[in-house]
C-alpha cells in the first residue's frame, strides 16, 4: 500500500476541527487525522508493506522548465535555491515535521527523493512491486498507474477513507472511456487548472475520450492532424495543430517519473514502534491520544 502522504493530511486537516489541539494550544488535526487515516487503511485492507510517500519537491523544477504555468498559482514564495515554498494553511504547516516525526518513531516506511513529488515515487514503487498495489491517493492523476495486469489500482477516498472508490481498468473505461495507459493523455488533452496546465482549448473530457477512442493515443491523435481524411472538425484539427508545442511537452510533465533513485528502505508493516520512547514523547507533547493508541492497537494486530 503506498500512500500519497500530503493528499491524505490535506484532506485530514480540513476533515478535523482545529480545536483538536496540543498542550501548548498548537492545532494536531492533521496528525490526528491521518493516524486515523491509516489505522483505518490498515484494519480494512491489511496490506503486507506500507509506504508513505512524501513530495520532497512539490514543483520539480524540470517540469516547471517545459511548462511554466505548472503549480504557479499555489507558489507561496519563490526560492532560488531549492523548491519553491508551496501555499500551505498556516495552521497545517507546522504539523507537517510532527507527521514525519511520527511516521519515522513508528517504523512506517518514508520516501521523499529529491527533485521528486510523491507522484513519482509512487509511480516508481508501483511499477518496481512484484505483488498487488493498492494506491491510496485524492490525486486523479495517479489514476494513470492504474494495470489489472499487475493489480495495480487506486483507492481514492470519497469520504474519509471509510469510503473509497476502488479504482480499476473497468471503472476507468466505464468513467472515462480510457484504461490507466491512456488516462495521462486524457488528462493533458483536457488540461487541469488546479495544476496549472493548459490543455488544447475547446477539448474538454469528453472530447479527449472521444479522440482516444477514435485514434488510439496521443502520437494517434497528432498524427491524425495531418491527415486530411481522418474524422476531425476544422476547428479540433486547428486547434491541435495550434497547440504542438504544449502537446511536445506535456506529457513527460503530465506522466510519472518510474525512474526515480528510490532508496533502500523496509517497508514492511510495523508490528510495534521503531522507537518506543521517541513515539511516547510525542505523544504527550502533541496530544495524540486515541488516534495512536488504535493506529498502535491494529499494527500490533495486523
Amino acid at each position: 500500500m503506498l500512500l500519497d502522504t500530503a493528499s491524505l493530511y490535506f484532506r485530514a486537516y480540513f476533515g478535523m476541527p482545529e480545536s483538536v489541539r496540543a498542550p501548548d494550544g498548537t492545532p494536531v488535526n492533521a496528525v490526528r487525522g491521518l493516524l486515523d487515516f491509516i489505522d483505518r487503511l490498515v484494519r480494512d485492507h491489511r496490506p503486507d508493506e506500507l509506504v508513505a510517500c512524501m513530495d520532497a519537491d512539490w514543483r520539480p523544477e524540470w517540469r516547471v522548465e517545459l511548462i511554466p504555468s505548472y503549480k504557479a498559482h499555489r507558489v507561496a514564495e519563490e526560492h532560488a535555491a531549492g523548491p519553491d515554498e508551496e501555499e500551505v494553511p498556516d495552521t497545517l504547516a507546522p504539523q507537517v515535521p510532527v507527521i514525519e516525526a511520527v511516521l519515522d518513531a513508528l517504523g512506517i516506511a518514508r520516501i521523499g527523493v529529491a527533485g521528486y513529488e510523491a507522484d513519482d515515487v509512487i509511480g516508481a514503487l508501483a511499477t518496481r512491486a512484484k505483488g498487488p498495489v493498492d494506491i491510496v491517493t485524492g490525486d486523479r492523476d495517479l489514476y494513470q498507474l492504474v494495470d489489472d495486469a499487475r493489480g495495480v489500482r487506486v483507492l481514492y477516498p470519497l469520504k474519509g477513507v471509510g469510503s473509497l472508490q476502488l479504482t480499476d481498468e473497468s471503472w476507468l473505461r466505464e468513467k472515462y472511456g480510457v484504461d490507466g495507459g491512456g488516462y495521462a493523455d486524457l488528462a493533458l488533452l483536457r488540461g487541469d487548472p488546479s495544476d496549472g496546465l493548459p490543455g488544447v482549448p475547446g477539448i474538454g473530457e469528453k472530447t479527449a475520450a472521444k479522440l482516444l477512442a477514435e485514434f488510439g493515443d496521443l502520437a494517434g491523435i497528432l498524427a491524425a492532424v495531418g491527415d486530411r481524411t481522418a474524422r476531425l472538425t476544422p476547428t479540433q484539427r486547428r486547434r491541435l495543430d495550434e497547440s504542438r508545442p504544449y502537446l511536445a511537452v506535456a506529457p513527460k510533465v503530465v506522466r510519472v517519473a518510474t525512474d526515480v533513485p528510490v532508496p533502500e528502505h523496509d517497508p514492511a508493516l510495523p508490528t510495534g514502534p521503531r522507537d518506543a520512547a521517541a513515539l511516547d514523547e510525542l505523544a504527550a507533547r502533541w496530544n495524540l491520544g486515541g488516534s495512536l493508541e488504535r493506529l498502535l492497537t491494529t499494527l500490533g494486530g495486523a
